[in-house]
Parts: structure tokens; C-alpha cells; sequence
């Protein structure tokens, strides 16, 4: 039996399965995973409580708990990764006609430091021009980091529905609202499908959501630990898509959209390693200092476990 016991919290996906249902596994440590349904809510918990010793984390939440000091440190491993351009629908009932047309509108988003939000303003910013600063952002929820203090045109709702504000008129547009079959809730960004292609041929950009994050005093202790780490998670995410290249009856909706982003991306859909996640690194960071979820840049190298830098 291994010594080590490594109290995890990660979602339950193809490319993590072989990790949960001990197909892999390894001679020096053990896992004792924890289920937690949403994902999202392992981010509080790990933000606010240090609970695991290895979990999944959305990156724009890691950044900022990095900049208030939270002890535990990425691993260039990218649980989740997509387009974003689907994220944000509007009220048709709000006078928006193009994505141009929400500044001095109300938009609706669960936090500031989401990380699909980091994503879809910056594209908002990037590629359609709007000025961020002359949105008001309405927030559902609180932010994962107690620490962190939103800018001025942030501003909370007592509503936590970002479905029934965004139908209401409360807001006129929101980022992650769910689907609706009501006639007036349309996509902001048409042909989203098409329109992340073309971002991606453009930028080099394949966005990244959710990473790995481990308890500092664990990798301080076991300084093998995040490079086996990442030995791991990458040969669960060979064996997965080894599995679904192969074809049949068998595979599911997400394998299939992994499939179909593999066509976009190239052969990998999701690449690991600080290389192959430059681009989006880059963009997610500036993303990040410019709205003001953290105070200043910092290069991508700095902020994951030294050893896994060549990965």
C-alpha cells in the first residue's frame, strides 16, 4: 500500500476516469476522492477552506486566489477547455442588435472572476471593440476569493437566477445563463461555431477553463509528486481518447464534442503542458489584469509547479 493518501476533488470526465475507477494508479500515493456535484463548488471550498490536497480549479479563480496568497499551485494540466463565443445571450426585448450594442447595458454573469466571464469580455473587447467599462456587470452570486474587490461598474443582484433576470429584463444580455426556448432569449454572438473557428485561426487561442491545483504544503513535502502528477492525468486523458478515436455506438455527447474540437485544434483536444497552452495562457492573463481581476501580469512560467514547466 502506498504511504501517501491524496484527499482529491475533480469532475467526472472521460479523460479522468482511468484516475477515479483505478485503472491507473500509483506506487507512491493513493487517491481518496471526494464527488462534488457541481464542480464549481470545489472552487469555494478550496479557495476558502484549503479542503483538498489535489483538485480541479477554474483558472481565473486560481489567478486570483494567487494574487491574495492562497497556498496551493497549478499543474499545467487543462481539465477543461472550449470556445466561448456561445456563452452570452441577450434579451431581444433590450434594443441589443450586435455584440457592439452592449455597452450601456445591464449583463448578467454568476461572478466577476468566472472564468467563462474572463473569456467572453475579452473577446467582447478584443474582437467586436466594446468598452467593458461602460457595462454594468450584474452579479448572481459572490466570488469564489473573499478577498477580492470588484471594480465600480460591478454590481450585485438579490436574484441568484441569471435565467429568470435575463427573461425579466433585469439584465438585458448574461454570460452562462442556461439554454431557453423563449423567443426573445437569443445568442449574442451568431454562428458561435463558426465565429470560434474563426478566432481560433486568427489568435492561436484554444481557451482554457479548469486546471489542477495542489496544497503547496503537500508538494513541499513530496517534491516528485507534480511532475508524476501530470504523468498521470496525461496517460488517463491517452487512454480515454485512444477509446473514442476508435469510434462505435458507445460514445456519448462530450466524447463527440471533443471529437469535433480535435478537428479545429489538430489531433489533441486537450493539449496539456505550459507550451502547447501558451496562447490562451497569454490571453487569459492579460484578460485578467485588464479587467481588473488581478492587479498585474504575470508570465505564465510563474505560475505553475517548477517541474512541470518542460512537461
Amino acid at each position: 500500500m502506498p504511504d501517501t493518501t491524496l484527499h482529491t476533488a475533480f469532475g467526472s470526465y472521460g479523460h479522468t476516469a482511468a484516475l477515479k475507477d483505478g485503472t491507473l494508479n500509483s506506487r507512491n500515493f493513493e487517491f481518496d476522492h471526494v464527488e462534488i456535484n457541481p464542480v464549481t463548488a470545489i472552487f469555494r471550498r478550496m479557495v476558502r477552506g484549503l479542503e483538498f490536497d489535489v483538485c480541479e480549479m477554474a483558472f481565473s479563480t486560481y489567478l486570483c486566489s494567487r494574487a491574495h496568497r492562497q497556498a496551493f499551485t497549478a499543474l499545467p494540466i487543462y481539465l477543461t477547455r472550449g470556445f466561448h463565443q456561445n456563452a452570452i445571450s441577450y434579451n431581444t426585448n433590450s434594443g441589443i442588435q450586435s455584440p457592439a450594442d452592449v455597452e450601456g447595458k445591464r449583463v448578467g454573469v454568476r461572478g466577476y472572476t468566472v472564468t467563462t466571464g474572463v473569456w467572453v469580455r475579452g473577446i467582447l473587447n478584443s474582437v467586436y471593440g466594446v468598452d467593458l467599462d461602460k457595462v454594468t456587470w450584474v452579479l448572481s452570486g459572490d466570488e469564489h476569493v473573499a478577498e477580492y474587490v470588484a471594480p465600480s461598474n460591478v454590481i450585485s443582484s438579490e436574484n441568484s437566477d441569471l435565467g429568470a433576470m435575463l427573461a425579466s429584463g433585469e439584465i438585458d444580455a448574461a454570460i452562462g445563463a442556461p439554454p431557453s426556448d423563449a423567443p426573445n432569449i437569443q445568442p449574442l454572438i451568431t454562428d458561435a461555431r463558426a465565429a470560434g473557428i474563426e478566432y481560433f485561426q486568427n489568435t492561436g487561442i484554444y481557451p482554457i477553463n479548469h486546471t489542477v491545483v495542489v496544497r503547496d504544503a503537500i508538494l513541499n513535502a513530496n517534491p516528485w509528486l507534480a511532475e508524476e502528477l501530470f504523468e498521470m492525468f496525461t496517460a488517463a486523458k491517452e487512454t480515454y481518447l485512444k477509446s473514442i478515436r476508435s469510434g462505435g455506438d458507445s460514445l456519448n455527447s462530450a466524447d463527440q464534442a471533443l471529437l469535433d474540437v480535435a478537428e479545429i485544434v489538430g489531433n489533441d483536444p486537450l493539449p496539456y503542458g505550459v507550451e502547447s497552452g501558451m496562447p490562451a495562457l497569454e490571453a487569459l492573463i492579460q484578460f485578467c489584469v485588464d479587467q481588473q481581476v488581478i492587479p498585474e501580469k504575470v508570465d505564465p512560467e510563474q505560475v505553475f509547479a517548477p517541474s512541470t514547466l518542460n512537461l
